[in-house]
């Protein structure tokens, strides 16, 4: 299993830099990723706004910053070219604001793209390169990508719901349980601060799963599936009546079959 949990203290700050001899304010926060969110609701001189946002890009890319968003209500819409012509780029737009991006490496963003929804498994975020990628074949690259451990996926064992998260957006995070094939680690650096393997005894005994209750339903669909106690969701390929595609159905296939006999016509067997 392989589960990602963020919490972050966010302190709102402002950046001062002088322009004709006036101070000009950009505020800002820290988001819990470790960028930053420039929240702008006064209005401001373009040319002033642009030396200004100059100026502490600069510092912030010394300082190791990575995405930097910039959000403009309707009423400040004057300041949207003098942001495109620092590199930022319209990531999403609501009834009363837009929201820019820019990624400071030079190295390709990481940065969400906007949705209805954020979707989640463990460490893994849709991106722009996969708009497509479905759950169990995001959740394998995502393990490889971030341990170099290579594993088969074998069912999503649950998933959590929770409202006005990323963007004030709807999260789904996706629990699954995959085999490994694969036992050597070698993690990202940029996206993990560890890795290794444990007996079960030894992580559930850590304080940090002891006090979270995501993590410690977690352990537990997973123990209780290891014990084949607890029946997941695996996929099979259907077509809907509304559209030709191919999709995927997840259910618990153990009592389905069951109740109804075998299931022909599945995606994969696991």
């Amino acid at each position: 299993m392989s589960a990602s949990i963020y919490s972050t203290t966010v302190d709102a700050e402002s950046a001062m830099t002088k322009n004709g001899g006036d101070m000009e304010l950009l505020p800002f926060v820290y988001d819990k990723h470790g960028g930053i969110i420039i929240e702008m609701t006064s209005p401001m001189d373009p040319q002033a706004f642009s030396a200004s946002l100059k100026s502490l890009l600069s510092k912030w890319r010394e300082q190791g910053i990575r995405g930097v968003w910039i959000k403009l209500p309707i009423s400040l819409a004057n300041l949207i070219q003098s942001a495109v012509e620092e590199g930022f780029w319209y990531h999403h737009a609501e009834e009363t604001y837009l929201m820019l991006a820019y990624w400071l490496p030079n190295t390709p963003h990481t940065l969400p793209v906007n949705a209805t929804h954020r979707v989640g498994v463990g460490a893994f975020v849709m991106n722009d390169k996969r708009e497509g990628e479905d759950i169990n074949i995001g959740v394998v690259r995502e393990v490889k990508e971030e341990t170099g451990v290579d594993a088969e996926f074998v069912e999503v064992l649950a998933f959590r719901q929770s409202h006005k998260a990323y963007f004030e957006k709807s999260d789904l995070f996706f629990v699954c349980i995959l085999r490994p094939l694969s036992f050597d680690i070698t993690k990202q650096e940029s996206e993990i601060e560890d890795a290794q393997w444990m007996p079960v005894e030894e992580f559930a005994a850590q304080p940090f799963v002891q006090k979270h209750e995501l993590v410690k339903y977690i352990l537990e669909v997973g123990l209780a599936k290891s014990d084949k106690e607890y029946a997941g969701f695996s996929p099979i390929s259907i077509k809907s009546a509304f559209s030709p595609k191919q999709s995927l159905f997840y259910m618990n296939r153990r009592d389905l079959e069951k109740a109804s006999g075998p299931i022909i016509n599945t995606q994969k067997d696991s």
